[in-house]
């Protein structure tokens, strides 16, 4: 399928074209058709997906034919997600999408100043992009109004409640009129998320991708047994001599973040950290410049990587496992996207063979070991349930292993490119049903 099949009008099939884009992915494909006729959605699928192009093209049409704002100056349309990062890059699809349309749209975010985001809202905006914390604060000072939102977009809502602003978004939610087209997109539907879902959206289309933990199958992974002492010094050997042009290193903490990013500067190698105590100047600058190619690695923690999408990214460097298999999913989905070649490489300590025994039972895989470095650890075979071996690591030299065995892959590149999505796991489309065609996922009603 063609996005001129899904019958967008010609101001937005020219922007596509201008970016490169031919095909829809499967959520685009899916989820286009209905939100163009005005219908509520249940979005279950992960960043990478195409998921912003999903929605962003589809509200951009509904108002550009719409025409002007009634009253003048009113925002009709409000996408709500939980980041700073994904706001503002959900905000440069649509810029995007809409350059050939008279559509105005902008982003609100905490962590600056107020004064220029309120002048823009001031000037008239069709489309808010904003961050719950940023967009109640606003409100309360009585210095913008939702009361004629027509289309409500909640993005990542799954984060939204591990992050703590669920409560926030139902204020928002009592703020903006009941008579709206809804769509909620989440990677999960924990109890929480699917109680809110039912109490917002009418009759949904329901959109489903590939589960989380196919995710992996598209990457190449390899584990490093590694003393945790070691762990920067390991770092520091693949990133000079290991032929890694650019890499998104991950640590579980802030201050690990700063530490690692302050190690490998003094080593020679270019690399910034971002976390949730950085400035929000300070996080997009870094960002910039590793996007540009100016920085060898980017240090980030989760959230603050949250939404980052960077074209052409070939390794994510997990210093630390992280303690939530799914998380080291969304992680290595940053490489290996639409359909390019990604390799993801993790540090695995003695305390953390737990994480690596969670993450394998849910991607059911069995992540191979990386032996041919010069800070592997030793390996103690220890039997776990089921009666396969695992690995403890000792500290010292040794090159007993792991198992070898290779997951299923998927490679090669696609003929054509996607658009983009604004954040977190790449992922294909394949397996499920499809109410309306015999492609790779389901959609229906529920």
């Amino acid at each position: 399928m063609t996005f001129l099949e899904l019958n967008l009008i010609e101001p937005i099939l020219q922007a596509l074209q201008e970016e490169g884009y031919t095909n829809p992915t499967p959520i685009q494909e899916q989820a286009i058709p209905p939100v163009l006729n005005g219908e509520d959605l249940l979005g279950c699928a992960q960043t990478g997906t195409g998921k912003t192009a999903a929605f962003s093209l589809p509200l951009i049409q509904r108002l550009h034919q719409a025409g002007p704002a009634q009253p003048a100056k009113a925002i009709r349309a409000l996408i709500l997600t939980p980041t700073r990062e994904l706001a503002l890059q959900i905000g440069e699809s649509i810029e995007a999408y809409g350059r050939h349309t008279k559509l105005k749209h902008t982003v609100i975010f905490g962590g600056v100043g107020q004064v220029p985001q309120v002048e823009k809202i001031q000037r008239g905006v069709d489309i808010l992009v904003a961050t719950p914390g940023r967009l109640l604060d606003l409100m309360n000072q009585g210095l913008l109004s939702l009361k004629f939102i027509q289309t409500f977009i909640l993005d990542e809502a799954d984060r939204m409640l591990d992050m703590g602003f669920i409560h926030d978004v139902r204020k928002v939610i009592d703020k903006i009129p009941t008579d709206r087209q809804t769509l909620l997109f989440s990677a999960t539907m924990p109890q929480e998320i699917q109680k809110l879902s039912s109490s917002i959206l009418r009759d949904p289309v329901y959109v489903e991708v590939t589960p989380v933990s196919s995710t992996a199958e598209k990457i190449e992974q390899k584990v490093y047994f590694v003393d945790k002492m070691e762990k920067r010094a390991l770092l520091k050997h693949l990133l000079k001599e290991g032929g890694i042009s650019r890499a998104l290193v991950f640590s579980r903490t802030k201050h690990g973040a700063d530490r690692i990013a302050k190690d490998l500067s003094r080593a020679g190698i270019s690399a910034q950290s971002i976390h949730g105590d950085k400035a929000q100047s300070t996080r997009v600058k870094a960002l910039t410049q590793f996007k540009n190619n100016e920085l060898q690695a980017l240090v980030a923690t989760d959230i603050a990587a949250r939404g980052i999408d960077v074209d052409d990214l070939t390794h994510v460097i997990n210093v630390d496992l992280p303690n939530e298999p799914e998380t080291y999913v969304h992680r290595i989905g940053r490489t290996g996207r639409a359909g390019a070649e990604g390799l993801a490489l993790s540090f695995c300590d003695d305390t953390e063979l737990p994480y690596l025994r969670d993450i394998e039972r849910l991607t059911k895989q069995t992540i191979p070991v990386e032996k041919d470095h010069p800070f592997q650890a030793k390996l103690e075979k220890l039997p776990i349930a089921g009666g396969r071996a695992t690995d403890k690591v000792r500290s010292g030299g040794g090159n007993s292993g792991g198992s070898q065995r290779r997951g299923p892959r998927t490679g090669g590149g696609q003929g054509n490119r996607q658009p983009a999505q604004a954040q977190g796991s790449s992922q294909g489309g394949g397996g499920n049903r499809d109410r309306r065609s015999s492609g790779g996922n389901r959609s229906g009603r529920r």
